[in-house]
């Protein structure tokens, strides 16, 4: 069992962004990606008044974590969705990569403060990808590159 990739979006804002594998033949752009999951987020929420959980297809599942921070503005003040998600190979148990997905989100609002998170770009954030590592350990590895690594350690 496999996570393809972890991200983390501020609505449609793309922060975090981490490839591992790709879970497609077909390439996505990450912007459609981030506005999907943010159009989906808000109309589960207005229509139901629920958060997105897994989003399960043919041969993967989307987990998706959202957490609601409050973000100050001259415009508004109000609460905003940072939405963290994994694409995982549809075997894997949801949460268990859930609970990772929650630390990972924990760990960047430790390491991020609220007006960095607001004001910068995806290129910002590049530095969080060893801690998004260390938390997932082998979920990160394909069945032949666990191996591999375990020969090579």
């Amino acid at each position: 069992m496999v996570i393809f990739e972890v991200g983390i979006n501020l609505e449609s804002k793309r922060l975090v962004e981490i490839k591992y594998y790709s879970s497609s033949d077909n390439i996505l752009d990450p912007t459609l990606r981030s506005r999907f999951l943010t159009g989906l987020e808000n109309f589960i929420t207005e229509v139901y008044g629920d958060q997105i959980r897994v989003i399960s297809l043919s041969d993967f599942k989307i987990v998706c974590y959202p957490k609601l921070i409050r973000l100050q503005n001259k415009e508004a003040n109000g609460d905003r969705v940072l939405l963290t998600y994994a694409i995982v190979e549809k075997g894997i148990e949801t949460n268990f990569v859930k609970l990772h997905l929650k630390e990972i989100v924990s760990e960047f609002l430790k390491k991020h403060d609220l007006n960095e998170i607001k004001l910068k770009r995806l290129e910002h954030f590049k530095d969080f990808k060893p801690i998004v590592d260390k938390i997932l350990g082998d979920l990160r590895f394909n069945t032949e590159d666990r191996i591999k690594k375990i020969f090579r350690d």
